[in-house]
């Protein structure tokens, strides 16, 4: 498999004194599932939304499909962008607005600005709109207003947006934190199929273990802006655990049903 995302000593500085991240490498290959694990402020989100450039790096390289996302002007990073699709932690839609008409809303990166104010659609794209709702099992929902629906329903209203893009990766930014655990399986089940079916990359960050653990090709894990983990789930040991949490590690390890005791 080809590679698809590459980080190379990518850094992130606030100020004089806050480092989000520090020489960050690591790369994807097309079609694979990775996610991201790690304490709260570890530097997931930043990492994140450093490879779309919703946050600036400060320095590194990050080279997309053969792009170098942070060496292009604005015209090539929108071009860049939508080839990534983003899922957000809380979902980011239009309240007012049909789920439909949030689905859509993916495609105003193919879109002149004056034909996104006025919500010009092509047929064909209403009709892939349809058709992911009815994959991600939403066509009952299709002209209900956003706020009407669960989270979970909104979740997927947000996959459906970041996928009507026709994206080579998908950025999933901890989209089962805000979820119950019937949700969050309804969700993490939709983006592996995502994954092995439509061959789409996606790279997670995800507070919870045991569905990195089980969900993963591969799994990062970060602690205070530096990769300490980079391995298969099979290949993850406490001491690992122990590296990527610290303290909170105990507690996450009795968690798991004690697979790590001993």
């Amino acid at each position: 498999m080809a590679t698809l995302l590459e980080l190379r000593k990518v850094s992130k500085q606030y100020g004089l004194n806050t480092r989000a991240l520090s020489d960050v490498d690591f790369s994807v290959k097309e079609g694979e599932f990775v996610s991201i694990i790690g304490p709260s402020g570890a530097g997931k989100s930043t990492l994140l939304r450093c490879v779309n450039r919703m946050i600036e790096a400060s320095g590194g390289e990050i080279i997309f499909d053969g792009d170098n996302v942070l060496a292009s002007n604005k015209r090539e990073l929108k071009k860049i962008r939508r080839k990534m699709g983003m899922i957000f932690q809380h979902y980011n839609l239009v309240n007012r607005l049909s789920v439909m008409e949030n689905v859509l809303h993916g495609r105003l990166g193919y879109k002149s600005t004056m034909a996104g104010v006025l919500g010009l659609y092509q047929e064909e794209e209403k009709q892939q709109a349809v058709k992911l709702l009815q994959i991600l099992g939403l066509e009952e929902q299709m002209y209900k207003r956003a706020d009407q629906l669960s989270g979970g329903q909104k979740q997927r209203v947000g996959i459906a947006r970041a996928l009507i893009q026709s994206p080579r990766l998908l950025l999933c930014d901890e989209p089962i934190a805000s979820l119950d655990p019937n949700a969050s399986k309804v969700i993490m089940d939709h983006l592996r199929n995502i994954s092995t079916n439509m061959g789409i990359t996606v790279l997670i960050n995800l507070h919870q273990v045991e569905v990195a653990l089980k969900y993963s090709d591969r799994i990062i894990g970060v602690n205070k802006g530096r990769v300490v983990y980079d391995g298969s789930p099979a290949e993850l040991s406490s001491e690992q655990i122990h590296a990527i949490y610290g303290s909170e590690a105990g507690d996450l390890i009795l968690d798991l049903g004690g697979k790590y005791a001993g």
